[in-house]
């Protein structure tokens, strides 16, 4: 059989409804001709004409690649496709323009994709959870909602406080953290983004909006006094209740928390918390360095 790589163009859509994944509403036919276009793209392994593997990379602030969407025939699992067809893109991110970090998310317990990751390079950060409520009542105790910061200079100085560590990871979006760099904070960006610091002006909160299939207030905080903080969920509330007005759709609180973030929440949280996913990762300074080793 005759084994190539490619990009997916808009007439590869019949080959991806003719893999057997096991996924009965996949949500990558849905919104296929978006994956291969703009920031997005689609690769496909195929043996002779049969795609048996499939995967694909966005561009998030010019700076990074997150390759995702992996699925392979069932039929031809087992044969090392997957590993293969993730180290192919990862490659072909970093031959982009700009691109400097190469990264992938899987979930704590999936262990064969983890796998996947290792083989190619990329390395694990710490897991998060992806937590999502609408009720943050247990987590209020009252107190007033923190002040509101607007000066661009405060907000970056607020920023160099909470992501001042070289191994700090940044929500970027819902589903997307990174790791920090100047690339994930246009001033653009800080301007629509709501920044709180609280009475004695040792803690501050991030706030701002997504929409993946839902709409998101997307709440940051990296403290992991995340339950003792006065005045904390009070503010989240609030902006919480702005976005629900504003949307009239369905609408959920949505914070990237650490274990021990978890671990501090009270028992009566109303938080969702689906297992815990990792961000595996590689900058290309080690992606030329393995390069040039292999």
């Amino acid at each position: 059989m005759d084994k190539t790589i490619r990009v997916l163009n808009s007439n590869d859509f019949k080959h991806l409804e003719k893999m057997n994944t096991g996924i009965e509403d996949d949500y990558i036919k849905r919104i296929f001709n978006r994956l291969i276009t703009g920031k997005n793209r689609l690769y496909g392994l195929f043996l002779d004409d049969q795609m048996v593997s499939l995967g694909g990379y966005s561009i998030y602030a010019s700076r990074y690649a997150m390759l995702g969407r992996l699925r392979t025939d069932r039929r031809f699992m087992g044969k090392g496709f997957s590993t293969e067809l993730m180290y192919h893109m990862m490659n072909k991110a970093f031959q982009i323009n700009g691109i400097q970090w190469v990264g992938a998310n899987t979930q704590e317990h999936n262990t064969p994709a983890r796998r996947v990751m290792e083989r190619i390079g990329l390395t694990p950060y710490i897991p998060q959870h992806a937590a999502q409520t609408k009720d943050t009542t247990a987590l209020e105790t009252g107190s007033e909602p923190w002040t509101p910061v607007t000066d661009l200079q405060q907000k970056k100085d607020w920023l160099k406080e909470m992501y001042s560590k070289p191994t700090s990871i940044f929500p970027y979006e819902c589903y997307y953290s990174f790791p920090v760099s100047k690339n994930l904070f246009q001033e653009h960006d800080l301007m629509k983004w709501s920044f709180y610091e609280n009475r004695l002006k040792t803690r501050a909160l991030i706030t701002k909006t997504d929409q993946k299939k839902h709409h998101y207030l997307h709440a940051i905080y990296p403290w992991n006094d995340i339950a003792s903080q006065e005045g904390l969920w009070e503010t989240i509330a609030n902006d919480y209740q702005q976005l629900r007005n504003q949307t009239e759709e369905e609408t959920y609180i949505w914070m990237d928390l650490t274990k021990e973030q978890v671990n501090a929440l009270p028992a009566n949280h109303k938080f969702a918390l689906p297992s815990p996913w990792i961000l595996y990762g590689i900058d290309k300074s080690n992606w030329e360095m393995a390069q040039a080793l292999a």
